[in-house]
Order: C-alpha cells, then sequence, then structure tokens
C-alpha cells in the first residue's frame, strides 16, 4: 500500500493509474476506521480496479473547537487497518497540505440552503466544510467513483449536490448503514459512551423505527413526531432533532411523501449521535412505510 502525504506524491499515483487504465475507487474518511469504513473500502473494491483512501480530519467542519480536539486521530492503527483490507494508497494530508493559507483565507465551497437545515441549523457552517474538502479532494483523486456511508444522509444529499451543481465527472455510491447487534449504528463516536450510555445508545435506532410503525399505522406525521420525541427524553436523551423529511432538499414535511427520511440528532452527556431511517410514502393498496 502507497502512503501518500503530499499533492504531488498523490497527483503522481494518479496519473500512474490513469496511465494503465485502471479505474479508481475513492473512500474519504476521517481516520478511526472500523467496521463501517470497511465497508465502504469493501464496496469501492467492487466498483473499481484500485481503491485509495484518504484520513483527514477535517477542521472546516467543526464549529466547536473542544469537538475538533477530542475528535479520536488513530494514523498507525488506521494505516495497519487498511494495509490488511488490501487498500493500494492511502493519502494522509496535514492542514497545511490542503489548506496552506490558513482555515480563515481558504476558498471555500457553499452547498446552499441545503446545507443550512437540520444538521447544518444546529451545526453552523458545518456543511460548508464538507462540501470543501470534499471538492479538493475530488479534483486532487479525481476519482471515478466515490463511496459513501448512508449514515449520514444529509451529507450525502449535501455531496450530490455539490457534484450534480459543479459538473463533476464521477459516479457517487451510496453503503446502507451498518450497525451493532443491538441497533446502534456504528460510529468513531461511540468509543466516547460509558457503559450505561453505551446501553442506552440504541434507543436512538428504536425511536426511529416505532415512529415508522407508527406511520405505517396510519398516525399523523406530527403526532408520531411528538411521541418519539417525548419516548427518547424518557430515555434519558436531549433531542436536538427529530424530524420526518423528503430525502432530496431535507426540507420537513406533515405528510408523508414519496421519497422520505426520518432523522435524528440527540445528546447522551457530552455524545451527540445521530441516524436516520428511509420512510416512504405507501404504494396504493398498502400499508407499508
Amino acid at each position: 500500500m502507497e502512503k501518500l502525504r503530499d499533492i504531488a506524491a498523490l497527483r503522481d499515483w494518479r496519473r500512474g493509474m490513469e496511465e494503465s487504465g485502471r479505474r479508481v475507487g475513492f473512500v474519504p474518511t476521517m481516520g478511526n476506521l472500523h467496521e463501517g469504513h470497511m465497508a465502504l473500502v469493501e464496496n469501492a473494491r467492487r466498483q473499481a480496479d484500485v481503491v485509495i483512501v484518504s484520513v483527514f480530519v477535517n477542521p472546516l467542519q467543526f464549529e466547536d473547537p473542544d469537538d475538533l480536539a477530542r475528535y479520536p486521530r488513530t494514523e498507525a492503527d488506521d494505516i495497519a487497518v487498511l494495509d490488511r483490507a488490501g487498500v493500494d494508497a492511502v493519502f494522509l494530508p496535514t492542514e497545511a497540505v490542503l489548506y496552506p493559507h490558513g482555515q480563515d483565507d481558504t476558498a471555500r465551497v457553499d452547498p446552499g440552503e441545503l446545507g443550512n437545515r437540520l444538521e447544518g441549523a444546529a451545526r453552523p457552517g458545518h456543511f460548508t466544510g464538507v462540501a470543501t474538502v470534499v471538492t479538493k479532494l475530488f479534483n486532487l483523486v479525481r476519482p471515478d467513483v466515490a463511496v459513501f456511508g448512508e449514515k449520514d444522509a444529509q451529507q450525502v444529499a449535501v455531496i450530490r449536490r455539490v457534484v450534480a451543481d459543479l459538473n463533476m465527472d464521477l459516479e457517487l455510491v451510496i453503503e446502507p448503514t451498518h450497525r451493532e447487534p443491538d441497533g446502534l449504528a456504528i460510529s468513531s463516536r461511540n468509543r466516547f459512551l460509558d457503559d450505561a450510555q453505551r446501553r442506552q445508545a440504541p434507543a436512538v435506532h428504536r425511536a426511529l423505527k416505532r415512529a415508522a410503525e407508527s406511520l405505517a399505522g396510519g398516525h399523523t406525521v406530527a403526532a408520531t413526531l411528538a411521541g418519539a420525541r417525548h419516548w427518547l427524553t424518557q430515555q434519558g436523551f436531549e433531542v436536538d432533532y427529530l424530524v420526518y423529511c423528503d430525502d432530496e432538499r431535507f426540507e420537513e414535511q406533515p405528510r408523508l411523501v414519496p421519497r422520505g427520511r426520518l432523522l435524528v440528532a440527540a445528546r447522551l452527556g457530552r455524545v451527540r449521535l445521530i441516524d436516520n431511517l428511509a420512510v416512504h410514502m405507501p404504494q396504493a393498496g398498502t400499508t407499508s412505510v
């Protein structure tokens, strides 16, 4: 596995792939790799001839400096995991490599109103940071296909919008959310849960499943969401949001829509958990969601 730490080395590697006619799959990450990341890598391997992974904790998408400082950095372990997985190359830039003029003096990519809703409202500037770093990485790696996880559903929508609106020539592939046996979405932040919180944490996913069942049973969106928020609060969570929205613009919807999704962000102490569940309008003559 090649370890690429600067732009010149990355471009040399990419030029070699182009000359040999190999299709390049790309998985951008912030490191601290887990089973969910490995599923993305496996998906990329199915889509391409070679796979490159980036590991970079992007400061532009953190509005809280303490959150940025706490984010786990495990480069040596990540390299070992990727090597064992048969990844062809890993890009390991520093902040100085990607933002040579500093964070405050760099051009940024604004994803529009989509980036200001829900997670964007809870974390101002977050999706501008995501859109900026993903655009930079796409421009550098020039992948034929890039793989992202569905757990960050609004992020996926933002990246789709950036790729479409900026006319990027690449394919996006979305890997379903990977979960622990008890339903908790696998995330790097789960390591911050203490034992008691870890036992509570699966309630986030259960709240979404209960809400989906409520909608399937004919209850209104408003009543369903109110009940789900109340139940989750009773389980010890501080709910940032629990909403039903469309799956493209992520605008909250008062009724079921053809392509809809339940989204939740909730806190257990200092740990913030997010999750989502697709819930679509039932087909005529059915009661499923």
